[in-house]
């Protein structure tokens, strides 16, 4: 019977919250976020996708229920964390699905630890993100001004992660969204800026060969339909969809995000 908890876990790194669902003994599927949301962001794959896997949900570093350690973070840590949670469940390999800067994070798994990856899913992402001056500015005024700021964040986050039909059809969903944010620490942020920042895996995705799929959301303003057939063009043998959605593909577009990925790790 599937089966669920929420629990922290302790690494080397420190303590970060998981929730886990599904079976024990199925194929493990690791699920990250991305950039100023929580695990939560991912309640309906995990509904989903629990009756065959066993979904393994994580608040990265400074977000949500997690270790909120000083910054700067690196990918290097943020990857690392991966592999440090994966080691504290004694799970050897597991299937991978990240979004935005969790997609980044699966790239760089990838890249350095293959070997722990049995499938590789990108969602919404990017072998670099935006540009270090943005993701720079953004962390500063984030350590500036602290609550404050993750509020003003919270207010414009719909225009970068959603449709404007969406975003007026599910309003309580959004709102949701928009609390996720507000409710980050000005610190763990403004770190996972810095680590967006200096992040640039364009020269290095050519040496994945972890099975890997792209999915990349039409309307996506932040990480591009571009950007995404740069990775296919290099990544050997990747697969790519393209979803009716903005940049969290998994909440705009549930249904083939599910489809697309249920397929892919099976």
């Amino acid at each position: 019977m599937p089966t669920s908890t929420t629990t922290m876990l302790q690494t080397p790194a420190g303590a970060f919250r998981v929730a886990i669902d599904g079976p024990e003994g199925a194929p493990v599927l690791v699920l990250s976020n991305s950039l100023g949301t929580t695990l939560e962001m991912w309640d309906a794959q995990a509904a989903r996708l629990s009756t065959r896997h066993r979904v393994v949900r994580y608040d990265t570093r400074g977000h949500g229920g997690s270790v909120v350690p000083p910054g700067p973070y690196t990918f290097e840590q943020l990857g690392g964390d991966v592999i440090a949670l994966l080691d504290a469940l004694q799970v050897e390999r597991a299937s991978f699905c990240g979004i935005s800067m969790g997609g980044f994070t699966g790239l760089w798994l990838g890249v350095h630890a293959g070997h722990r990856l049995s499938h590789l899913v990108v969602a919404n992402s990017a072998a670099r993100i935006g540009t270090e001056d943005g993701w720079r500015t953004r962390a500063a005024m984030v350590r500036e001004k602290g609550a404050a700021a993750m509020a003003e964040l919270a207010a414009s986050s719909p225009s970068r992660w959603f449709t404007e039909g969406f975003t007026a059809a599910q309003p309580e969903l959004v709102r949701r969204a928009q609390g996720w944010i507000a409710g980050i620490a000005p610190e763990g942020y403004a770190a996972c800026c810095d680590a967006l920042a200096q992040a640039d895996l364009r020269a290095d995705i050519a040496r994945i060969t972890v099975p890997t799929l792209l999915i990349a959301g039409v309307a996506d303003p932040v990480t591009t339909v571009a950007d995404a057939r740069a990775m296919h063009a290099a990544i050997p043998g990747a697969q790519l969809v393209q979803l009716p959605a903005s940049h969290l593909s998994n909440l705009e577009s549930p249904a083939e995000f599910d489809a697309a990925l249920a397929a892919f790790v099976a």
